[in-house]
Order: structure tokens, then C-alpha cells, then sequence
């Protein structure tokens, strides 16, 4: 009899080519079903909460499998980390109900976007930051967070390629703080924070780009507003770097 594992993944997405499984580039999907077929002794087919683009991170991601096995999810856990490269690490594993879906049930998602804003580079940690030299405005920013905190279309931040039915999500909550006083390794780092129903093909980073634009006074928030309601990709920033994109976790009812 199958049964259903849930596991909890963090991944450093620098070297892979994204979340879903692909013939010739290395992904986290491909690596996890590797490393499982392998420990398991058969095959393996995993399903994510989502798909991550190449150079994303996550925190939190989560994705399910079914096997034939009665292997303590424990011992399962601790020889999967075993075999994945570093850059890959399970959090937990557990067996669920068989009717679990990782996509399907997942109610929301939060990503964490992390900025540099200072002239001087970072010697520790800058391979996962977004620099930007000149003063953010964040009180400007935050203003534009609450225009798209709720049921909108997000058409304006989505790039072509989106498998979705519709551009409409749900964002519970948005919001861009600095972790000036956190400790001293983030100090000049802000961080953008979002939570949604789902997000449509680089929104995160898109509404970032825009919001950059934003805090550097390059555009007002009406015109923000202006953008996000014309439901047109090209009038809206550049796509913010995938380096500085967090998965943060996936909530389940």
C-alpha cells in the first residue's frame, strides 16, 4: 500500500535552473526524485506547492510523493540529506493523508524579497541581496503596498508564460520594512514582504522592480496605481533579480 509523504524543503536556488524537473538542466524537483528513487528502490514522482524560477530560493517550500515503503519518515529525512547536495536540505519529513496535495490544498503562499540599500557592496550574503545605492523611500512604497493589498488583477506584473487560468489573486498582506536594528549582518537591508492566494509568472519580482521605482522617486505612487490598474506588463518596472527571492512558506488550512 502507497502511502503519502510530506516534506519541508530549503533550498539554495543560485545553481539550479529552477523548482520543476527539466531533461538537461539540474532543478530541485529533479534532484529530490533522483535522490528518493535512489533510497526508496523505485520511482519517485513529486509534486511542489509551486514552481520556483531559476535563482529562487525557498524556505519553506513544500511538495508530496507516494511510496511503497513503511520507512520511518525520520530515517527518510536524515538519508535524503545525506545524498542532496548541501545546497538542498529536507526540514521535515512526515506521512499524511493519502487525499494530500502540496498545490492543491496550499491557501496561501509568502515570499520575502531582500534589498541592499547602501553605496558599499556586502562581503557576507550579497550573492542573495538586490543592491540598490540611493535612499529607498519605504514610506512612498508602503503606499503603493496597500493599493495591491486585496482581490485585484495582477496582470501588470505577470510575464508571458503564466499557466493560470486567471490574472486575479488575493494578497493578504504586503508590506516593505527595514532590518536596520535586527542585527548587525542586516544592517541596510530591506526586505519586501507578501502573501497571497497565488502568484502569477514573476509577479513578486515584478511588483518589486516597480516598487524600486517607487522608493527611488523615479515614479509617484499614483502612477503606480496607474500601472497596476492598466492591466499592461510593459508599463510597469524591470523584473527584480531572482537572487534576492525567498519562498518563505506555504499555508495549509
Amino acid at each position: 500500500m502507497k502511502r503519502c509523504f510530506k516534506l519541508i524543503v530549503e533550498y539554495d536556488g543560485t545553481l539550479f535552473f529552477g523548482w520543476q524537473r527539466q531533461t538537461k538542466e539540474r532543478t530541485i524537483q529533479g534532484e529530490l526524485e533522483s535522490a528518493l528513487s535512489h533510497i526508496l528502490n523505485q520511482k519517485i514522482s513529486i509534486r511542489g506547492s509551486g514552481r520556483t524560477d531559476a535563482g529562487v530560493h525557498a524556505l519553506g517550500q513544500v511538495a508530496h510523493f507516494h511510496a511503497r515503503t513503511q520507512m520511518d519518515p525520520l530515517v527518510l529525512k536524515k538519508g535524503l540529506n545525506s545524498l542532496l547536495k548541501p545546497s538542498i536540505v529536507i526540514r521535515e519529513c512526515s506521512v499524511e493523508k493519502e487525499t494530500f496535495h502540496a498545490q492543491y490544498q496550499a491557501r496561501s503562499k509568502e515570499y520575502n524579497y531582500y534589498i541592499l540599500n547602501r553605496p558599499d557592496p556586502c562581503a557576507i550574503g550579497g550573492g542573495y541581496l538586490w543592491q540598490i545605492t540611493p535612499p529607498l523611500d519605504l514610506a512612498l512604497m508602503n503606499q503603493c503596498c496597500n493599493l495591491i493589498t486585496g482581490i485585484h488583477d495582477f496582470k501588470s506584473f505577470e510575464n508571458t508564460g503564466s499557466l493560470r487560468t486567471s490574472s486575479i489573486r488575493e494578497v493578504f498582506f504586503a508590506r516593505v520594512e527595514s532590518l536596520e536594528n535586527s542585527s548587525p549582518l542586516q544592517k541596510n537591508l530591506v526586505v519586501f514582504k507578501i502573501s497571497a492566494s497565488g502568484f502569477l509568472k514573476n509577479m513578486v519580482r515584478n511588483i518589486m522592480g516597480t516598487l524600486v521605482d517607487v522608493g527611488l522617486n523615479k515614479i509617484e505612487p499614483k502612477q503606480f496605481e496607474e500601472i497596476f490598474m492598466a492591466k499592461d506588463r510593459k508599463l510597469a518596472g524591470k523584473t527584480a533579480p531572482a537572487r534576492g527571492l525567498f519562498l518563505k512558506q506555504v499555508n495549509y488550512s
